[in-house]
């Protein structure tokens, strides 16, 4: 599984709390799942990392900077770019800051989900409404919270992160962490994550998580095959990662549609579940080894053979690969003309803000 770019809830709050500390605390006792120790640890080290910011211009015209330090700033500013005058994506003024970060991973982020059920637990936060995950900047952090959770009952997942989107609330500088993707990676986080900028359904995070994956991935060939060619290695492996992501979401599908007939079964105990469970989980990972996987053209995705599996694996992954074959579905009805059939997405969406699945689904008929 590529690595993975989490829309970060900790830090939306953090940056709301450097800016505005007396309102956002004002708030809080009305905000069960965000304590104000969490949301003043979050501005602590967001504020680290605010102070770090340079202008990118700067940064690529510092000889003491690598020469693959500069190549790579000057493939996020030409992917921005890109965003903005072939996509549309609202950029504003993200991405033209640069950071550096000591460590590869900017946060440590916890899902949990219950044990019988294909549902996640959700905590709430101020203007994404309910999101399934929660961001630290420490792992030990995520470990305690984890620990309680499993103690309670619930599956959890923890995953490291290295980037994040304020939905354009504020201007996200381009962490160091990025720049150790390849080139087509770095491309596709870009678009994927000024997507958020662009659209953002509150509490909608599969539909959200979706959709900008594939912005990012049918972005990232038009970038490339565009710039370098249809014959270049760039615009090959874009197609090549674009196929992977709608193979991968096919075969998810597939095992949630598995696991929800299962939880739903009203002839056995709880306890027969969990064990039946096991079985579709050990049946999903044969699977993907013998028929899935050998099919890839790039990706490995292979942590979901490495790790056991659970609710909170599954769903964590799920919501970047939710229905992907729908919005490939609609991109060919326009075409290819991937501008348009952002638009049309988008305006769906807020047609129909209960379920935004059905509302694109409607541009089908």
């Amino acid at each position: 599984m590529r690595s993975e770019v989490v829309l970060h809830p900790l830090q939306r709050a953090a940056r709301g709390c450097i800016r505005a500390l007396l309102p956002i605390l004002l708030l809080l006792p009305a905000v069960s799942s965000c304590s104000p120790g969490y949301v003043l640890r979050g501005a602590w080290e967001e504020g680290k990392i605010l102070g770090r910011r340079r202008p990118i211009a700067q940064v690529i015209a510092d000889p003491a900077q690598t020469p693959e330090t500069r190549q790579k700033l000057r493939l996020v500013i030409a992917a921005r770019e890109f965003g903005r005058d072939a996509l549309g994506e609202r950029v504003g003024d993200s991405y033209t800051l640069y950071a550096e970060k000591k460590s590869d991973t900017l946060a440590t982020v916890l899902s949990a989900a219950y044990k019988d059920r294909f549902a996640a637990k959700t905590w709430w936060f101020p203007i994404v409404g309910r999101v399934p995950y929660k961001g630290f900047f420490h792992e030990e952090d995520a470990r305690r919270e984890a620990d309680k959770l499993e103690a309670a009952g619930y599956d959890t997942y923890m995953r490291p992160t290295s980037a994040f989107s304020t939905l354009g609330w504020f201007n996200d500088p381009v962490l160091s962490t990025l720049l150790r993707y390849d080139d087509v990676s770095l491309a596709n986080t870009v678009l994927h994550e000024l997507f958020h900028n662009t659209y953002f359904a509150p509490g909608k995070i599969a539909f959200n998580e979706s959709m900008a994956n594939f912005v990012g991935g049918r972005g990232a060939i038009e970038f490339f095959c565009g710039r370098d060619g249809a014959d270049a290695p760039t615009c090959r492996r874009a197609r090549d990662e674009w196929d992977d992501d709608l193979a991968f979401g096919y075969f998810m599908g597939e095992l949630v549609h598995d696991l929800e007939a299962l939880y739903a079964r009203t002839d056995i105990t709880r306890e027969q579940k969990l064990a039946l469970r096991e079985e579709v989980f050990a049946r999903a990972q044969r699977r993907f080894a013998q028929e899935v996987r050998p099919r890839l053209k790039v990706a490995t995705f292979g942590s979901f053979t490495r790790e056991p599996l659970n609710n909170a694996t599954l769903i964590s992954r799920r919501i970047y690969y939710d229905r992907l074959d729908l919005f490939e579905r609609v991109y060919r009805s326009r075409g290819g003309d991937l501008r348009r059939t952002i638009g049309d997405i988008v305006a769906a969406a807020r047609a129909n803000r209960v379920d935004p699945y059905a509302g694109v689904s409607a541009l089908l008929d």
